[in-house]
């Protein structure tokens, strides 16, 4: 049997007899709860997979028409490799539905490639005069688990706590 040296050995027994000694933290009933945020990287539209598992982050250049997209982290911390070659969102635009075809990217400086990316990729003319629009993200599936119609307002995300 080993022997803890007493120091240890008293420290240990204290802080497991003697319990916490500060008192547990208390919130008036009318103070205002603390929301939940997280900040966008590229300061995109965040969209909200699961619940909160993971975040897609939207990103608009309107002088390109181009429509960016980042898989990342349930913290928007951390962006998540995913095999898919591509990502589809349906946007509604003036009442029509619009196909957006996000497509995987490559990246030599981050070792990223088409079948292990968090970075996609989409351009549409439209996207260039469009600044708001509802919109569904059909499938993706992140570390294994599946997420499909993902509903999300551009540029207002999907949470709406």
């Amino acid at each position: 049997m080993t022997m803890l040296p007493r120091s240890l050995l008293a420290l240990l027994l204290a802080a497991g007899l003697t319990g916490c000694t500060r008192p547990a933290a208390t919130t008036p009933a009318n103070a205002p709860v603390a929301k939940h945020e997280h900040h966008p990287p590229h300061g995109g539209t965040p969209v909200v997979l699961g619940e909160e598992l993971y975040h897609l982050e939207l990103v608009r250049d309107a002088a390109t028409g181009r429509l960016s997209a980042y898989v990342l982290d349930g913290e928007m911390e951390d962006f998540v490799r995913i095999a898919a070659p591509s990502l589809e969102i349906t946007a509604t635009v003036d009442g029509q539905p619009r196909t957006l075809t996000l497509t995987a990217v490559a990246n030599p400086a981050t070792g990223e490639t088409v079948g292990s990316t968090s970075f996609f990729e989409a351009q549409a003319d439209w996207l260039k005069a469009t600044k708001e629009f509802d919109a569904i993200l059909t499938k993706i599936e992140v570390r294994g688990t599946a997420f499909t119609a993902v509903a999300f307002n551009f540029p207002k995300g999907n949470d709406q706590d």
